[in-house]
């Protein structure tokens, strides 16, 4: 049996490795995902003009408006002079927000008032107004600070647990290694069958001597192996290149790893089985893997979605091991909280590989 297996996976290797260009494919384009994804899938707005429509003209509204021109995140303030200027500048997309001053706005602020700034935004860009808008309340509550001591002794100091300065790439990054890998490792195990089935070597395993739990893993093993190859150097690369702290334990991350690799593998050869070429496997894996990495809270937070899809969430095993990922990495995440979410991994893989064998079984018969 071990000579079997063997054979079979060394078989796999090579229709896998054999191409050059192939060989490239497997490493490069997940190279240029990981850099690329890293620097694009970013929470952060930056570039952006921002409108001011000062009827005060005071020291105060002078001060957060040169504040806000002074903002890393914004590339041009623009003065605005009436409330057609402001809903043309929306209008057009000339600015994201306009902030508004009333005439008693300064002398409010001397007096010790409660002095208001009205913030108009851009709904048709909800994300990017509402991080703006917390942008713009973080200033004009900087400038409140310093009013008055008492006001500066009252303000509260915010901490953000394991990502301290709120780098948007420590917290991208280890979704990063998630994504990715799902995308590879669906894409390499939903080729195994249908390429057998295109190629006319389908009938050549049905003669073979080799039995249906041989072939299902000599075909998940390559693919497992790539997996793990690509993973490492994004650990890697995060890690060293990105400053992204590694503060979990690294052996639970490759336990949970090959658990996860187990359960894609499980999934692609579901898919595998049921095409009959290798651009019905090409579809059907994405038809899998984008609701899968929509589910996986990556893109949004699961505890927001409905509680039904929440449910349904827990058989997506991207969502189980995102939550390894970031632990591992940020969070330092104990040992039994990590292996909460890596059981449903080993259970999921359980059921789809022994739903790929019975239905593998089933084609070969």
């Amino acid at each position: 049996m071990a000579g079997r297996l063997l054979a079979m996976i060394v078989k796999e290797l090579w229709a896998i490795l054999r191409d050059p260009r192939a060989r490239m494919i497997l490493i490069v384009p997940p190279l240029m995902q990981f850099f690329v994804l890293g620097f694009a899938t970013t929470m952060e707005v930056k570039n952006t003009a921002i409108g001011i429509y000062d009827r005060d003209g005071g020291a105060w509204s002078i001060e957060i408006a040169q504040r806000i021109g002074g903002s890393p995140n914004v590339a041009r303030v623009i003065p605005l002079h009436s409330e057609a200027a402001i809903r043309r500048a929306i209008d057009r997309q000339q600015v994201i927000g306009v902030l508004s001053f009333g005439p008693e706005f300064s002398g409010d602020v001397a007096a010790g008032r409660p002095a208001e700034i009205q913030g108009l935004f851009d709904g048709r860009k909800s994300n990017a107004a509402q991080i703006v808008a917390g942008y713009m309340s973080e200033i004009a509550k900087g400038v409140g600070a310093e009013v008055s001591v008492q006001t500066a002794s009252s303000q509260s100091v915010v901490t953000h647990w394991f990502n301290p300065n709120l780098q948007y790439l420590w917290f991208t990054m280890p979704g990063l290694v998630v994504i990715i890998t799902t995308i590879t490792g669906l894409g390499l195990t939903s080729q195994a069958v249908a390429r057998e089935r295109e190629l006319g070597s389908f009938d050549q395993l049905m003669v073979s001597p080799l039995r249906v739990p041989e072939i299902l893993i000599g075909k998940v093993v390559p693919p497992m192996l790539v997996g793990f190859f690509n993973a490492s150097i994004y650990i890697l690369l995060i890690s060293t290149l990105f400053g992204v702290p590694l503060t979990g334990s690294v052996p639970f991350f490759y336990l949970s790893l090959l658990l996860y690799l187990l359960a894609l593998a499980g999934v692609g050869m579901l898919v595998s089985s049921l095409s009959q070429t290798q651009q019905q496997a090409f579809l059907g894996m994405f038809l899998v893997a984008v609701p899968a990495i929509l589910l996986s809270g990556y893109a949004s937070p699961v505890e927001n979605m409905p509680v039904w899809l929440q449910w349904v969430t827990q058989a997506d095993p991207t969502k189980h091991f995102l939550v390894v990922s970031e632990g591992v990495f940020l969070k330092d995440m104990p040992i039994p909280d990590l292996w909460a979410n890596t059981w449903p991994l080993a259970l999921i893989a359980l059921v789809t590989l022994g739903t790929s064998a019975v239905l593998f079984r089933a084609r070969m018969e």
